[in-house]
């Protein structure tokens, strides 16, 4: 048997103090850096689809990007100034094998709700859906619009 001297630091040793709670802390995260995608990407509930939403003097416009859905797998409401953009990205094949180095794509469903500006005139709504893109028009009533008033100078 070896003989060692003692020295303070064998009893308490700051550093690997340090070490031991840096390992506990990255314990800690672990687990939510190992979810499963569709977990993962579920928090992007509030956010998708993402849309683009601008004005005219006419109507208001929104654009919503929905790759991989089907027109049969959407729903477009409008209830008490509401507009709820519903629907569901199924995935294409289910692969038995599960040896995924990585899964970003979402697949599952999703809603969306927009309060309507006051002005709009939901009875007349348009939809378009081509490559992936919902197109939405909302025509602005009559009386939202802006009136230009001339000044009659004398």
């Amino acid at each position: 048997m070896a003989l060692k001297k003692w020295t303070p630091f064998d009893l308490w040793d700051p550093f690997r103090e340090m070490r031991y709670l840096q390992e506990r802390i990255n314990r800690l995260f672990e687990p939510s850096l190992r979810r499963p995608a569709t977990e993962a990407l579920s928090l992007l509930d509030t956010g998708f689809p993402p849309v683009d939403i601008h004005e005219d003097a006419n109507n208001i416009y929104l654009k919503a990007e929905l790759p991989g859905v089907k027109k049969e797998d959407l729903n477009i409401s409008v209830d008490n100034d509401v507009l709820t953009i519903k629907g569901e990205k199924k995935q294409e094949s289910e692969v038995k094998e599960e040896n995924y180095h990585r899964v970003e794509r979402y697949y599952g469903s999703f809603s969306r709700s927009f309060t309507l500006p006051a002005g709009v005139d939901a009875g007349r709504v348009s939809a378009t859906y081509k490559d992936g893109i919902l197109s939405l028009t909302f025509p602005k009533r009559e009386e939202s619009k802006p009136k230009k008033i001339e000044v009659k100078v004398s």
